[in-house]
């Protein structure tokens, strides 16, 4: 487990950075409050087998007593490089993103499930959505009793969205809590082969 390095930092930044804006400041200036320590320290990032965790100083420095090897995990993965060095972030880092989302899209109880199987949020589906939402930007996906669902990538601005028909996609799928579920069954099918 290590610091990110100078250009690790910048792409996982800027991926963040689509979907929180300038809430940024609050994810790296957050205050930690985990650890016997009277004075926990701060968040942080760091780097463990091509994956980033946001975890607290007070464990940082605790993880150091255990081998790199057989460290699994510590804090929360909020995402992984690639083998092409791309950053793609992770449904664990929902809660992180929900707190701090910038643009949200709140979708109709008929569509929820559909967004959970992994389908992209049709303007059919959309119960609400923020304003200023350009193309490309990333939106944080709720349900109408503002669980958050998962994330992904806006397809129409905030504008287009109000003219466009039933059928067309407003928000591009990347993430959601039903992947879960789908890797739980492909584990047991995995198993049972």
């Amino acid at each position: 487990m290590r610091p990110l390095d100078e250009k690790e930092t910048t792409v996982v930044f800027e991926k963040l950075f689509k979907f929180i804006g300038s809430n940024l400041k609050n994810i790296v200036e957050n205050p930690s409050h985990e650890g016997p320590d009277k004075d926990p320290g701060r968040y942080c990032f760091r780097l463990h087998k091509n994956k980033v965790y946001y975890v607290s100083d007070s464990l940082v420095k605790r993880a150091t007593n255990v081998a790199r090897p057989k460290l699994a995990s510590i804090g929360t993965c909020i995402g992984r490089f690639t083998h092409a060095g791309n950053f793609h972030l992770t449904i664990e880092c929902l809660n992180l993103l929900a707190a701090n989302a910038k643009h949200k899209v709140w979708l109709k109880p008929t569509s929820e499930m559909s967004f959970l199987y992994a389908n992209h949020v049709l303007k059919g589906g959309l119960g609400r959505i923020t304003e200023s939402i350009v193309p490309g930007d990333g939106v944080v996906v709720f349900s109408m009793s503002d669980l958050p669902l998962g994330f992904g990538i806006a397809a129409k601005s905030t504008q287009d969205c109000r003219k466009l028909d039933p059928n067309a996609i407003v928000v591009l799928h990347q993430a959601d809590i039903g992947g879960y579920l789908r890797m739980e069954n492909q584990g047991e099918q995995l198993i049972e082969e």
